[in-house]
């Protein structure tokens, strides 16, 4: 009877417990990191029908979130909500703050949410800082490409919590994804629907494979990364301090261009 009462106690408890990756963060309650956007996207990397004009290569500001595995801002292979259509297709962001705010309404899955500014051209970089919490130790944001159908560049729930310590700093490539909203194949492609909706994929060198794609080089093995980015946990001495700038090294299959 006592054995029966014990594993009764010890399986309520395991079953009140949050499912997922993030159930095994014991590192200290909060931890603050910077994020630098290094944006990669120049004419000597993708030569193919770079825009220079009406609008130039550019980046779109970068909105995200830190969240526990009860949310999904976007995922690869799944369909876009409607907030990520809507930021992908026209970097507009209100419906995608709405499903945010929403979440971490209804089951508290959601932490903070963080933005950086926009980058005018398809080179340079733009940073802001984040807060993660134990609970909700997973990031995930979205830049959009510009100008484009609807194609965009982000991170899906990256987990900043190894067991106990938080990450000291992590550097993610970054490649085009397609969220399945919108037909076009070029950068300045008119709109045009995609009925039904496609789900979340991947842009890589040989798919879409059509040689309009904006991004088809059937002699490469791999796109270069057309983005880069970095966070760095703050140390608390060092709270308050602007977010610092971070000079990627060079990679294989990268072009790294000067920035002004």
């Amino acid at each position: 009877k006592v054995i029966w009462t014990l594993l009764v106690t010890i399986f309520g408890y395991a079953s009140s417990l949050p499912v997922g990756d993030d159930s095994i963060c014991t590192a200290e309650e909060l931890a603050k990191y910077s994020i630098i956007f290094t944006g990669k996207w120049s004419q000597t990397a993708f030569p193919k029908q770079y825009p220079l004009y009406r609008p130039p290569a550019q980046w779109s500001s970068m909105l995200g979130v830190t969240h526990s595995s009860d949310y999904s801002m976007w995922k690869k292979n799944e369909y876009a909500s409607n907030g990520v259509r809507d930021f992908a297709e026209k970097g507009e962001a209100w419906v995608l703050m709405k499903e945010i705010e929403e979440a971490g309404e209804k089951i508290q899955s959601v932490h903070g949410i963080f933005s950086a500014p926009a980058i005018s051209s398809g080179t340079g970089q733009t940073s802001t800082e984040l807060e993660a919490h134990s609970r909700h130790p997973l990031v995930s944001f979205v830049v959009r490409i510009v100008p484009s159908p609807d194609w965009f560049v982000g991170i899906d729930s990256l987990n900043l919590c190894e067991g106990d310590r938080w990450m000291e700093e992590v550097s993610v490539d970054l490649f085009p994804y397609d969220a399945g909203t919108d037909s076009g194949f070029t950068f300045s492609s008119p709109n045009f629907a995609t009925i039904p909706q496609d789900t979340v994929t991947e842009i890589t060198c040989s798919s879409p494979s059509h040689p309009a794609n904006s991004f088809y080089y059937p002699k490469l093995k791999n796109l270069p990364p057309i983005a880069q980015v970095t966070m760095v946990k703050i140390k608390k001495n060092q709270l308050g301090l602007s977010a610092p700038y971070i000079n990627p090294p060079a990679k294989s299959n990268e072009v790294i261009d000067s920035i002004s």
